[in-house]
């Protein structure tokens, strides 16, 4: 959705030409509407060999198992996300080791979705029966018959693959930069 009023001060907005690109813009202050962006997380959890998945109970997806996920809150860090998320549709308690993938989606809303390796620490699996109806470790045998993702599917050959380490968190980089997720090689 395009706004039509600025969302800082609420004047009506035009339409100017910025870097090549007509965007929506507020004569009255300096607000630009960059864009309709959403950042999705993305969990690979792996024990005794099996990977963490959930069947959805919701659109979009509904009935195809999927990694555990959602979408960032807006000033929650990403890495706090993952680890909710897989909480709340799971049950289960993990802690992330690397970034292995990133999935970039043009469209309206432009969605970004970051998938985390993560490390199993505890809990038994228990769908939230709300977003999830069914969740579980599953083996590459077990994904053979069942309604999996192409793009969960193509999640797991990257974490069985198990050729390159990832991001990994930086917990002391050179410069502390206050409230930033910063991930390096």
């Amino acid at each position: 959705m395009i706004p039509n009023y600025c969302l800082k001060c609420g004047h009506e907005l035009e339409t100017r030409n910025i870097s090549n690109v007509d965007r929506r813009a507020c004569p009255a202050c300096d607000f630009v509407f960059w864009g309709d962006y959403s950042i999705g997380v993305g969990a690979i959890v792996i024990k005794d060999d099996k990977i963490l998945l959930v069947r959805r109970a919701q659109e979009p997806g509904r009935g195809r198992f999927t990694l555990p996920g959602g979408y960032i809150e807006q000033f929650e860090p990403i890495e706090e996300t993952v680890i909710r998320e897989v909480k709340e549709e799971t049950g289960v308690i993990a802690k992330v080791s690397s970034v292995v993938a990133l999935r970039d989606q043009p469209r309206a809303v432009h969605n970004i979705y970051v998938v985390f390796a993560m490390d199993y620490v505890s809990g038994d699996v228990l769908p939230d029966n709300e977003e999830v109806d069914q969740a579980g470790f599953y083996s590459l045998e077990d994904m053979t018959s069942m309604n999996v993702a192409d793009l969960t599917r193509w999640l797991v050959h990257i974490a069985y693959s198990k050729t390159r380490s990832g991001l990994q968190p930086d917990p002391a980089p050179i410069v502390p930069l206050q409230g930033y997720g910063l991930y390096r090689v």
